[in-house]
């Protein structure tokens, strides 16, 4: 099983962007968690950062391979500020048709309004978001035993 983490905007700065609200892990130090948690699954995993939307829609291409054969089984996906404002990410998840499970560090519904609205939400498997880095750690377990029970 193959299964890609996309990293949105500004995530690059965890660690020292507003730990008051994200924590304190570095944005490394949640892929090496990651990365570590996927090896005990037996899942191999590729993270990927980027600030700018068509990286992370020509990523989310990638992901679903050539001619039926994807090259990744599902996707994690932290947006960030994108997850409320990008069709483009949205459809590029629609269009690959991989299973994905929105994550994100705070709990967006308790934050500013316009930051209650998912453009992924609707069509996730699930959404996991207000447990910090622990998050992702959800996320994972709950797309491998998705991805396992559907085979």
């Amino acid at each position: 099983m193959r299964l890609l983490v996309l990293h949105g905007p500004n995530l690059n700065l965890l660690g020292q962007r507003e730990p008051g609200l994200y924590g304190s892990n570095t944005l490394a130090a949640i892929d090496a968690a990651l990365e570590q948690q996927a090896a005990a699954l037996g899942v191999e995993l590729t993270c990927f950062q980027n600030n700018h939307e068509g990286a992370l829609v020509d990523r989310i291409q990638e992901a679903g391979g050539q001619a039926g054969s994807p090259a990744s089984d599902g996707i994690l996906i932290n947006a960030a500020a994108y997850t409320h404002t990008s069709v483009a990410i949205r459809d590029a998840l629609l269009a690959v048709a991989l299973p994905f499970v929105e994550v994100h560090l705070s709990n967006t519904h308790a934050r500013e309004p316009f930051r209650h609205r998912s453009l992924l939400a609707d069509r996730a498997l699930g959404v996991v978001c207000g447990f910090g880095a622990t998050s992702y750690r959800l996320a994972l377990e709950g797309l491998v035993a998705h991805l396992r029970a559907s085979a």
